[in-house]
C-alpha cells in the first residue's frame, strides 16, 4: 500500500484534461444558452399568441419546466450508466442528445415545436451526464495518485463558475447584437467542441464497468422491508407506500383525463403535465420513504445491519433535502423573475463606475453570482468561519444550511421593496440589484456547497450516489413550488386577494417567496436540533 507521501507524488493522470476541457465548454455552452431564456421567449414569437401582460409569466413556466427536466434526468443517466453502459458511454451518447438539443434552439428560434424540442433535448443530455462527470474523474485515479484529485476537483469547481461567469456576461450582448440563432448557436458550438474533446481521450481514460449486482443497494432494502411480513403483526408501511403508488397513479389519471377532455373538474386545468408528473413522484418519494421508514427493521437478516443502517441515514437525510427546496425555488428565480424585474431597472451608465462599455443588459448582473461564488467561498473559509469559532459558535453543516435558506429569504426582501419603489413610479438603478444578487450568492454558499459535505458525511459509501440522486431532486422540487405559484396566481380567487393588500402581483410574490423562505429555514432549525449527525468518512 502506498503511503500518503507517495499517493500525493504520483502524477496527474494524462487523460484529466481533456475531461476538464470538455467540463469547461459544456458549462459555458448550458448557461450561455440558459441565463438568455426568459429574455429572448418574452420578446420572441413563439409567445406572440399570448397577450402581452401573459407572456412573462409564460417564459418562467418554460424556463422553470426545464430546469425541472434538468435535475430530473440525472436519475436516468445514473441508472443506465450503473446497470448497462458504463460512465463514459453514457456521457459521450448524452453529449450527443446535448448538442443535438442546441442545434433546435437555434435553427427552431420561430417555431415553438422545434425550439421545445431542443430544450427537452438540452434538458436530457444535461442532467443525463450530471452526475456522472464528476464521479468519472474519480475513476482515473487510484492510490498511487490520489492525493491529485483533491487539485482536479478544485478546478472542475472553478472552471464551472469561470463558464458561467463568462456566459452570463456575453450571451446577452450576443443575443441583443446578433440575434437568437447566433446567442443559441454559439453555446451549441461550444457543446459540440466539449463532446470532441471527450472523445479524444476515449483510448486513455479508466472505464470502471457497470455493475448492477448490488444485493443491498437502497432500493433492494426498502422494498425487502415493505414486502416482509411477520406472523400477527400489521404491516402499515406497507400500506402508507401503496397509498403513495394509488395517489401518484390518481394525480396522473386526473391529468389526462382533464387534458383529453374525457372529464372536468377532477384535477386543475392550470396543472399541466409537468406539476402532475412532480406532484406524483413527490408523492411516490414521501409515502414510499415514510412506509419504509415504519418498517425498516424488517430488513435485517435479510441484508446486513450496515445496510439497513445505511438506508436509515438516507431517509433521514431525505427531510433535511425536503427542506432545502424551498431555497432552490428562490434561487433559480435569478434567471427569470429577477432578470424580469432589471428589464424595468435604469441601467446607470452616468455612474463613473458602471462598467457601459461591458454591462449594458439586465441579464448580465447574473455574471455577479459565479463571481461572488469563486470571491466568498475562501472569504467564508479563511474569515468568516475562524471568527466565528473564535466568538465561540461553531459554523456546523446543518447550521451553515439553515441560515442559508434565512438569507435566501432576506434577498427576496430586498428584490420586493426595489419593486415597491419601482411600482411607485420612481427610475431605480439596476445596480440595487447587485445586493439582493449578494444575498442570495452567499445563501447559495452555505446551502449547495455545505449540502454535499453534509451528505457525504452522513450516508455510508454504499449510499452516497442515491444521496447525489435525490439531491439533484431538491432542484426539480425547487422549480415545482415556482410552477405552482404561477398556477396559482391565475386563479381569480388569488389574484383579488393580491389586489386587495395593494401590493402588485410582482411586489406580493417577491414577499411571499421570502415568507415561505423563512418558513423553510424555522422548519430546518426545528429539524436540525434532534437530527443525530453520523461521521462516515472512509477511514485513512
Amino acid at each position: 500500500m502506498s503511503t500518503p507521501l507517495e499517493a500525493s507524488a504520483g502524477r496527474l493522470p494524462r487523460q484529466i484534461p481533456y475531461i476538464i476541457g470538455n467540463e469547461a465548454c459544456e458549462r459555458f455552452s448550458f448557461y450561455g444558452m440558459r441565463n438568455i431564456l426568459v429574455q429572448f421567449l418574452t420578446s420572441s414569437i413563439l409567445l406572440a399568441y399570448l397577450p402581452e401582460a401573459e407572456r412573462a409569466g409564460m417564459a418562467k413556466d418554460v424556463f422553470h419546466s426545464f430546469v425541472i427536466g434538468v435535475y430530473f434526468f440525472p436519475l436516468l443517466g445514473g441508472w443506465l450508466s450503473d446497470r448497462y453502459f458504463g460512465k463514459y458511454n453514457t456521457v459521450l451518447w448524452f453529449s450527443l442528445i446535448y448538442c443535438a438539443g442546441h442545434a433546435c434552439l437555434a435553427v427552431f428560434e420561430g417555431d415553438r415545436t422545434g425550439f421545445y424540442s431542443g430544450l427537452f433535448l438540452i434538458a436530457l443530455g444535461s442532467g443525463g451526464i450530471k452526475p456522472l462527470v464528476v464521479s468519472f474523474v474519480g475513476d482515473q485515479f487510484d492510490q498511487s495518485n490520489k492525493g491529485k484529485a483533491k487539485i482536479v476537483f478544485d478546478a472542475f469547481y472553478w472552471t464551472i463558475n469561470f463558464g458561467s461567469f463568462f456566459a452570463s456576461l456575453l450571451m446577452p450582448l450576443i443575443l441583443k447584437k446578433f440575434g437568437a440563432a447566433w446567442a443559441f448557436g454559439i453555446p451549441g458550438i461550444l457543446m459540440f467542441i466539449a463532446t470532441f474533446i471527450f472523445w479524444l481521450g476515449r483510448k486513455q481514460y479508466v472505464n470502471v464497468p457497470p455493475d448492477n449486482a448490488d444485493p443491498d443497494s437502497f432500493m433492494r432494502v426498502v422494498l425487502s422491508a415493505l414486502r416482509t411480513q411477520r406472523s400477527g403483526e400489521a404491516r402499515p408501511g406497507y400500506l402508507v407506500a401503496v397509498a403513495g403508488v394509488v395517489l401518484a397513479v390518481a394525480m396522473l389519471l386526473g391529468w389526462a383525463l382533464t387534458a383529453t377532455g374525457l372529464v372536468s373538474g377532477i384535477w386543475p386545468e392550470s396543472f399541466g403535465f409537468v406539476i402532475t408528473a412532480c406532484l406524483s413522484l413527490g408523492a411516490l418519494i414521501a409515502f414510499g420513504g415514510w412506509g419504509a421508514s415504519l418498517q425498516l427493521e424488517r430488513a435485517r437478516g435479510l441484508h446486513p445491519d450496515a445496510a439497513v443502517d445505511s438506508v436509515r441515514a438516507v431517509l433521514r437525510i431525505l427531510i433535511v433535502f425536503a427542506l432545502v427546496t424551498p431555497f432552490w425555488s428562490l434561487f433559480d428565480q435569478k434567471a427569470s423573475t429577477w432578470v424580469l424585474q432589471g428589464k424595468e431597472m435604469v441601467m446607470p451608465h452616468d455612474a463613473w463606475w458602471w462598467p457601459s462599455w461591458l454591462v449594458s443588459e439586465a441579464g448580465q448582473l447574473q455574471a455577479l453570482n459565479p463571481a461572488m461564488v469563486m470571491l466568498l467561498i475562501p472569504f467564508n473559509n479563511l474569515v468568516l468561519y475562524p471568527w466565528l469559532r473564535r466568538l465561540g459558535f461553531e459554523p456546523t453543516p446543518l447550521r451553515r444550511m439553515g441560515w442559508g435558506i434565512a438569507f435566501s429569504g432576506l434577498a427576496w426582501i430586498v428584490a420586493g421593496v426595489l419593486q415597491l419603489w419601482m411600482d411607485g413610479g420612481d427610475a431605480v438603478s439596476l445596480a440595487w440589484q447587485i445586493l439582493p444578487y449578494a444575498l442570495l450568492t452567499f445563501g447559495e454558499i452555505l446551502v449547495s456547497a455545505t449540502a454535499l459535505e453534509f451528505a457525504y458525511s452522513q450516508a455510508t459509501q454504499a449510499m452516497k450516489g442515491v444521496i447525489m440522486a435525490f439531491w439533484y431532486l431538491t432542484s426539480t422540487f425547487g422549480g415545482l413550488w415556482v410552477l405552482l405559484t404561477n398556477a396559482g396566481v391565475r386563479n381569480e380567487t388569488v389574484t383579488a386577494h393580491i389586489a386587495s393588500t395593494g401590493l402588485s402581483e410582482n411586489a406580493f410574490l417577491m414577499f411571499f417567496f421570502a415568507g415561505f423562505a423563512f418558513v423553510a429555514a424555522l422548519a430546518f432549525a426545528l429539524y436540525a436540533r434532534r437530527y443525530p449527525m453520523q461521521d462516515n468518512y472512509r477511514v485513512a
